[in-house]
């Protein structure tokens, strides 16, 4: 591993791997997971997420392509039998793909070419990122997941941009679900509220960056979290859309 890769993976330890973000987590996520529900994690990165919800009682299924992930998160969710991680990505269809990966921004790896050339153009945080390694990567969809596991109770997607890809690979309604949206970037996070309602009545909510607060005091439809994004995804800058299917 070359000096800057190990600066980036330095940096993400320090952030995700910290030991004091887990009580925040688990409080926040304990009112969308149930003891012995599937929580499927998507783009697992380093598994403070997939950690959390293994703690509250969550059979995980943590996804993360990233080959140097693979063992620290296999380390980090040892004390849960439930939990199993793969090293897969998910996405619209089946078979292989091409991770952009940053050595010195390890999260921002990336199956969405698009995603990462409009961020390299719109510069700000992303303007000094250069996805500078191509790893080939197997793909499956969210459906064949739920095939092989069962239905999740709740499914977390963050894939850097590929969120609307992801949810394409879906052919019926999650529970309850979040995916990242990033400010600028208004068509995809469009592009994920449209397929969810073909698939189902939803209601949203949603966070700013990496915050452990929902702003809504109740779950608004998508015209009001359109209007909510208007307004304040520049201020944001990104965060998490949490959709909870309506019966």
């Amino acid at each position: 591993m070359n000096p800057a890769a190990r600066m980036g993976w330095l940096r993400s330890f320090l952030i995700y791997g910290a030991f004091w973000r887990q009580p925040g987590l688990r409080r926040f996520y304990r009112p969308f997971i149930q003891p012995g529900d599937r929580v499927f994690d998507i783009g697992a990165h380093l598994g403070d997420r997939s950690l959390a919800f293994a703690a509250l009682g969550g059979r995980v299924v943590a996804c993360e392509p990233q080959s140097a992930c693979q063992g620290y998160l296999r380390w980090r969710l040892r004390r849960h039998p439930d939990a199993e991680v793969l090293q897969l990505a998910v996405a619209e269809h089946a078979g292989e793909a091409s991770l952009a990966v940053s050595d010195r921004h390890p999260t921002l790896a990336t199956l969405s070419s698009a995603w990462r050339d409009r961020a390299s153009r719109a510069g700000g945080g992303f303007s000094h990122v250069r996805w500078n390694q191509q790893e080939t990567v197997e793909v499956v969809t969210l459906s064949q997941l739920i095939g092989r596991y069962g239905m999740p109770g709740f499914c977390k997607i963050d894939v850097e941009g590929a969120e609307p890809s992801v949810l394409a690979g879906l052919d019926q309604a999650v529970p309850m679900l979040s995916f990242e949206y990033l400010a600028g970037h208004r068509a995809a996070m469009e592009q994920c509220l449209h397929h969810l309602d073909r698939l189902g009545p939803y209601r949203f909510n949603v966070t700013r960056g990496e915050r452990r607060r929902l702003e809504f005091d109740r779950w608004v439809d998508e015209a009001d979290l359109l209007a909510w994004m208007d307004h304040n995804a520049d201020d944001a800058g990104s965060g998490d859309v949490y959709a909870c299917r309506v019966e």
